[in-house]
This record gives structure tokens, C-alpha cells and sequence, in this order.
């Protein structure tokens, strides 16, 4: 049988491809973005505690009330703004099911999303398996600002959505208030919608605050924010996400979730919403990986790798032009293969596959794992 695929562009993920690498021949794992380390037993207990207590069958479509409760009660302390938890918060699996969902909701053929570049994998497939059509714009190594004189160019009557990621992966830079306000101006006025891709929120470096699009009441207005409990509480493997949006957005992707997954996990759920009452749980997240962040640097200061302190997220840019000028998908994998460390080139989340010779190292890892990794680095 013959059958024309829908995304024909679209292999495997360059994570599955690295990670399988890394598998194969032995080699540190700093490609793939999840820890090494385990998640708060106390958190794991509550899913036990869960489960004992026969929260075993379907949650609310919206997700467990108690989770959506404690999820307004955050927006409150860290935002000062609100989303009603009985109509403006859904819980989903995983923040990329919460993408998909969103732009299968909205997007319609040849509606044009806005993306800024390199730009996590998940987006343009979920675009184009819709019908649209993706729109970059691409940011400069090495510090990824965004030009707003480029971006005005490029939003027009077909522009339906635009994809925010603050933040960054792969980058590890942050959108400041002055992007999001120079954001607001542009799409003041319009019907387009805005996706905030806020996995990494809790992960904010050198005393800078997140920019979350519900700060900015326009922004808010035509927003969805997407969040990650795996990202923020080291376990990957639940995947268990959420998004907030006024209640007429939420509605209409509410009527896409419940026949696409209906409702996730519900054990998980109620272990989370206990632990969010504890908001200590989040708040002490940046500090944990800025430690990290800056041991891994201070091991690496004297290599031949070039950085720029990552801003947010737990990933961090390495430039090897002093190196070599091989590809950067080339490079990678020798480094795997040849000395033993797995990265993501980054070429593979720009336009036409620019490649600036840098290498993405995750440093959400034991400091056992970060000292053996810089060992190999310094020998490079």
C-alpha cells in the first residue's frame, strides 16, 4: 500500500538520534534535556498516597480541581494574576500535547504562525500537519536577541498565531519585559493569538525575573501559557503539563482535548496538587540550577569552548569554532562517538539549517556527571 505522509520533511528527532548514540557507545548523555537525578521522594510518596487513596480513576476532563486550585494560587503569588481554575486552566500531558492541541485548535490552512529560531522541534510539524504555513525569524548567535523592526515585516493578514518560548531551549536566553512590551505593541489590535511556551519559568538566572505573557494585560487577553510539572520537578517521564487562557480561548481548546487525551493522569495529578501547596518546591528552582550552570562553567573556563552564560532553562551553548569548523551535526556525533559526550547541534532548529558551531550541553545533572563531562571538554 501507498500512502502520501503527511509530514515528509520529518525524521526521527536529532534527540532520539543523539540519545541512541550516547546509548550506543557509552557516552555521558548531556543531549537529551532531562535529569539524571531523581525526583523529591516526598513528591514520589504523595503519588503512592494517591493511588492508595483511589485516586485510580478518570479525572476531570479540565483536569483534578485541588491541581487547578493550586495552580491559581501560583499565578497569584508569582504574577499577581489570575486564572479561574474552573474555567481558564487545563491540565494535559506533557506541555507538548498542550502545543498540539493549541494550534489544532486554531490553525487553519494557510494561517500563518510566527517562530522565532532555533525553535524547540515540536512546532512546525503540529503547524503543518494543520494546514499552516511557518513563518521564521531567525536570531544571531551568539546572544539570540529579536530584531521587533523584523518581526513587524513579517506579521500580516494571514498571521494567526505567534510561538513565544521564554525561556529558551535551545538558546537559554530570556525574552526581557521590554521584548514582551515591544510584542504587546505589535499585536495590539489584532486577532492573533499568542503562545507562550513557558516550560522553563522556574529556571531564571543571575537575579533576572520571568516575563510571563499574563504580566502584560494584552497579552494576556490573546495568550495561552503552557507550563511543564516534568521540567520543573525532575520527572520528565510523568508527563504531566498545563495551560491557562481566558475562558472563550480555553473553551475552544477544551473541545479538542477532550477527543484527543480527554484527561491525564490522575494520581500524578493530586500528588502535585498537594506538593504545590509548598510553594518553596518551585521558588528554590533557580538558585538549584544556577549552581549548577556556573559549576559547569567554572569547570570549563580554561577548554577551548567559547560561552555565553545561559539566561534561563537548564541548557547551556557552547561555541567550538576555536575547534574546528566541521559541521555541527558532524562534530556532535564524533564527540559521541570518539570521546565519549553526546550535545545537539544546533543547526537542526535553525533556518535552512544555519550553523553557527555551536554545540546545546543540558547541566540538569548530578555534579559527579558535570565534572566527568568537563574532564572530557578540556581535552577537546
Amino acid at each position: 500500500m501507498h500512502h502520501n505522509s503527511k509530514l515528509p520533511h520529518v525524521g526521527t528527532t536529532i534527540f532520539t538520534v543523539m540519545s541512541t548514540l550516547a546509548q550506543q557507545y557509552k557516552a555521558l548523555n548531556l543531549s537529551q534535556g532531562f535529569p539524571n537525578f531523581k525526583s523529591d521522594q516526598k513528591l514520589i510518596d504523595l503519588v503512592t498516597n494517591a493511588m492508595n487513596s483511589d485516586y485510580n480513576q478518570y479525572a476531570p476532563m479540565a483536569g483534578n480541581l485541588e491541581l487547578r486550585v493550586a495552580i491559581t494560587n501560583k499565578f497569584e503569588r508569582l504574577y499577581n494574576s489570575t486564572y479561574h481554575p474552573d474555567s481558564e486552566i487545563t491540565i494535559t500531558a506533557g506541555a507538548t500535547q498542550a502545543i498540539f492541541t493549541i494550534i489544532s485548535t486554531f490553525i487553519k490552512p494557510d494561517d500563518e504562525v510566527l517562530i522565532f529560531r532555533p525553535a524547540y522541534d515540536c512546532y512546525e510539524p503540529a503547524i503543518e500537519l494543520n494546514g499552516g504555513k511557518t513563518i521564521s525569524v531567525q536570531l544571531e548567535a551568539p546572544h539570540y536577541k529579536v530584531d521587533w523592526t523584523v518581526v513587524s515585516r513579517k506579521i500580516n493578514s494571514r498571521t494567526k498565531m505567534v510561538i513565544i518560548n521564554t525561556p529558551q531551549n535551545p538558546s537559554g536566553t530570556i525574552f526581557s519585559e521590554e521584548d514582551m512590551l515591544q510584542l504587546q505593541d505589535l499585536l495590539e489590535g489584532t486577532d492573533i493569538i499568542l503562545l507562550s511556551d513557558e516550560v522553563y519559568e522556574h529556571i531564571i538566572f543571575d537575579d533576572k525575573k520571568h516575563q510571563s505573557a499574563c504580566l502584560f494585560p494584552d497579552l494576556k487577553s490573546r495568550s495561552f501559557v503552557v507550563a511543564s510539572f516534568g521540567k520543573t520537578f525532575h520527572n520528565t517521564g510523568w508527563k504531566l503539563g498545563y495551560c491557562c487562557a481566558p475562558k472563550a480561548l480555553m473553551a475552544e481548546f477544551q473541545k479538542v482535548h477532550q477527543f484527543n487525551v480527554f484527561c491525564v493522569n490522575h494520581p500524578m495529578q493530586k500528588a502535585l496538587a498537594d506538593y504545590l501547596q509548598d510553594p518553596i518546591h518551585y521558588l528554590k528552582l533557580s538558585d538549584f540550577y544556577q549552581r549548577k550552570r556556573d559549576l559547569f562553567l567554572s569547570l570549563i573556563k580554561d577548554s577551548r569552548f567559547q560561552f555565553t552564560p545561559a539566561q534561563g532553562a537548564y541548557f547551556q551553548i557552547l561555541d567550538y569554532s576555536n575547534i574546528t569548523m566541521e559541521k555541527d551535526v558532524d562534530f556532535a556525533k564524533r564527540l559521541t562517538i570518539d570521546h565519549k559526550i553526546a550535545s545537539i547541534p544546533l543547526s537542526v532548529f535553525n533556518t535552512d539549517n544555519l550553523d553557527n558551531k555551536v554545540l546545546r550541553f543540558c547541566f540538569a545533572k548530578t555534579d559527579d556527571t558535570l565534572k566527568q563531562a568537563a574532564d572530557i571538554l578540556n581535552t577537546i
